[in-house]
């Protein structure tokens, strides 16, 4: 089915920035910032993702990344 996978980290290493650094940046939680990070999300704004690109000075396909053979995140059935 394939994902999008965030590649945030990567960028962050590249540009030597921190977690702290770029939450202050972006105007967010170092929380939010760190559940996108580490790909725990399932949407993000636009509004966010621009501001990640201004703050790191990217393009967003820098850090947005497909990858046909990942399984989808399907949420968990209750019980």
């Amino acid at each position: 089915m394939g994902k999008i996978i965030l590649e945030l980290d990567i960028m962050m290493a590249r540009r030597h920035m921190s977690l702290n650094d770029l939450a202050e940046k972006v105007g967010i939680t170092n929380v939010n910032l760190s559940k996108i990070k580490n790909n725990k999300v399932n949407a993000i704004r636009f509004s966010t993702l621009g501001n990640i690109c201004k703050a790191l000075a990217c393009e967003p396909g820098d850090i947005l990344k497909y990858d046909p053979d990942a399984e989808e995140d399907l949420p968990e059935e209750e019980s």
